[in-house]
């Protein structure tokens, strides 16, 4: 019995054993692949992707999430396609739309003034001769009826007449004629048969004579004073009918081939807040201002109330139909990212693998507000990338597929691998090695005088920067407006062979850029200006470099709808023009120019 139980005994320490033994394998085995599984795993971020990793956790540049960067597996099915996993979308906000046809409306507002109408204005003149006695109109704005009398005139040959008038009167009835020509007489200076049959009546001359209203109006103008004397017909009065105004909007030159006459306006004055009027246009200016670039379109406006006085500001929207671009294929801004050369999309396909995301390119027709029409490059029931489009072009690049800024794709397209980096440091530590960018510009020399020329265009180019930065709108606009004027004093003369007509181009993209800046109402149309003005002023110093110093070419890629946009910075700290303080070091150097 002893030795079955021992048995027993053994069996049991032996069964335990190896239960441990498999239990630990797994262990062992599941905690090896889950590290295996994370150490092979990289990370990271959708807006920075030279930024890699080997863990989670927020990117050293912008502090965005890092998002895991996942193997492609479906280069079996199209090898230009990028995949993407739902949970890296989700990460990376993608977002799709199958795009349709539709009939273009684009929206265009204009802003104006109310004027009287100039149809309705008129001059009230003095038709006696003399001295000014009484005014019973002594300011402007008083409104006079038809008729009434304005003003009381001493008119010595007024006088004279009266007496005429009398002594033919005695002899009527043997010299009718004569009698008849003394009447005329003082019917030539707008007397009434009333009023001559009152002289008749009394027998004796009036020193004094009414000056009457001839119509009805607000008086706009008061050109006379007591005591002063007036010619005939001399203008004492300007009257105004408001009973009907016109409203005067300004139509930049880009925006008038939108406008056509009869289209419907509806506009609002920021004297009476949440009031909205309506009207159409009934004239266009033929001729554009040469100072503001600006006509003027007229809407007749019925003004009953009196609601509307002249000089009041008013904000006009014209939804504009295109009649020759019926049911045309359009996409939201926010799908297209535009090179300047070249605008693309990326279109989403469905696989057995999941999602996939091609570049196409396509030929982009008229904007529409918040739409572009698309002439070429697209169908009918695609369905395209409509947010998170950067996201998906840095994975592009990272897989070295065809991208934004390298369609053909391969190698070239992979930025600067800084997965060797301390990327544990603080971001103010991150010394970023990035690859500047080709450029293919020719550098052209220039001498002294030509540089020192355009001094004041990079002085005020850089302080509308920092006024940008600084989200000052008031100050931004100044220096915009400073630097179109700098622009404008450039003798072009100072630039002689190639340089000449590289500059006579430089010029004129910077004059088209600079063109409306006065008028911008606000200050995101002054960054979206500079953006614009920035691309040329970089490829400008790239071609003369005229500073003489040290300047650095700065990116944000997210300006522009997360299209990217480029900068000139004397400063190597990043202070960005395009969000301001909300995210002020969002951005990086992507070239030094000496």
């Amino acid at each position: 019995m002893k030795i079955k139980a021992k048995k027993q005994t053994i069996v049991i320490v032996a069964i335990s054993l190896m239960f441990g033994a498999l239990i630990g394998y797994i262990t062992s085995t599941s905690t090896n692949q889950h590290i295996s599984t994370s150490a092979n795993q990289t990370w990271t971020c959708s807006m920075h992707p030279q930024i890699r990793q080997n863990e989670p956790g927020d990117c050293p540049i912008c502090g965005m999430d890092l998002i895991p960067l996942e193997d492609d597996q479906n280069t079996d099915i199209d090898p230009k396609a990028i995949s993407m996993s739902p949970t890296a979308m989700q990460l990376a906000n993608v977002s799709t739309a199958i795009i349709g046809k539709m009939n273009p409306v684009k929206q265009v507002r204009l802003n104006g003034k109310v004027q009287a109408d100039e149809r309705l204005v008129y001059s009230q003149s003095s038709h006696i001769p003399g001295r000014i006695e009484k005014l019973l109109v002594n300011f402007t704005g008083e409104f006079v009826n038809k008729g009434q009398t304005i003003a009381y005139i001493y008119s010595p040959e007024l006088v004279t007449a009266q007496e005429e008038l009398f002594e033919a009167y005695k002899i009527a009835e043997s010299q009718p004629q004569l009698f008849t020509s003394a009447k005329e007489k003082l019917k030539n200076w707008k007397l009434s048969d009333k009023q001559i049959e009152e002289f008749l009546t009394s027998g004796k001359t009036r020193d004094e004579f009414p000056v009457q209203a001839d119509v009805a109006g607000y008086v706009t103008s008061k050109m006379i004073n007591l005591g002063d004397y007036v010619r005939r017909g001399e203008t004492i009065y300007k009257i105004a009918d408001l009973s009907k105004v016109w409203v005067l909007f300004d139509v930049y030159e880009s925006d008038i081939a939108w406008i056509t006459k009869g289209d419907n306006v509806e506009f609002s004055l920021a004297s009476l807040p949440g009031e909205i009027f309506e009207g159409k246009i009934s004239y266009i200016d033929p001729v554009i201002d040469p100072k503001t670039r600006v006509a003027k379109a007229r809407m007749d406006y019925n003004n009953a109330s009196g609601k509307l006085k002249p000089e009041m500001f008013a904000s006009g929207l014209v939804e504009a139909k295109l009649g020759n671009k019926s049911k045309s294929l359009a996409v939201p801004k926010t799908a297209v990212m535009w090179t300047g050369k070249r605008s693309v999309v990326y279109v989403r396909t469905n696989s057995d693998q999941g999602v996939n995301f091609i570049m196409r390119e396509v030929t982009l027709g008229s904007a529409l507000g918040e739409s572009y029409i698309i002439e070429e490059g697209l169908m009918e029931g695609e369905e395209i990338a409509v947010n998170g489009t950067f996201s998906i072009d840095a994975a592009a690049q990272l897989a070295a597929k065809p991208s934004m800024m390298n369609p053909e794709g391969g190698a070239g397209s992979t930025p600067h691998d800084m997965s060797k980096m301390d990327l544990g440091r603080s971001e103010s530590k991150v010394e970023q090695k990035v690859k500047p960018k080709a450029v293919e510009l020719k550098s052209l020399s220039v001498d002294k005088q030509a540089k020192e020329a355009l001094q004041p265009l990079y002085a005020n180019y850089l302080k509308w920067k920092d006024e940008l930065t600084n989200d000052d709108f008031a100050e931004a606009q100044k220096m915009a407006s400073n630097m179109k004027s700098a622009l404008d004093k450039i003798n072009m003369g100072l630039f002689k062979g190639d340089a000449h007509n590289a500059w006579m181009d430089y010029q004129d993209r910077l004059s088209k850029s600079l063109e409306h800046v006065q008028h911008f109402s606000d200050i995101e149309q002054l960054r979206n200006a500079f953006q614009t003005v920035s691309a040329t002023m970089i490829e400008l110093t790239n071609t003369f470099n005229p500073l003489g110093e040290t300047i650095y070419v700065q990116h944000c890629p997210m300006a522009d709808n997360n299209k990217g946009a480029d900068w000139l910075s004397k400063e190597k700290e990043i202070k960005n023009p395009y969000f301001g303080s909300s995210m002020l070091t969002c951005g990086e150097v992507t070239k030094t120019i000496n």
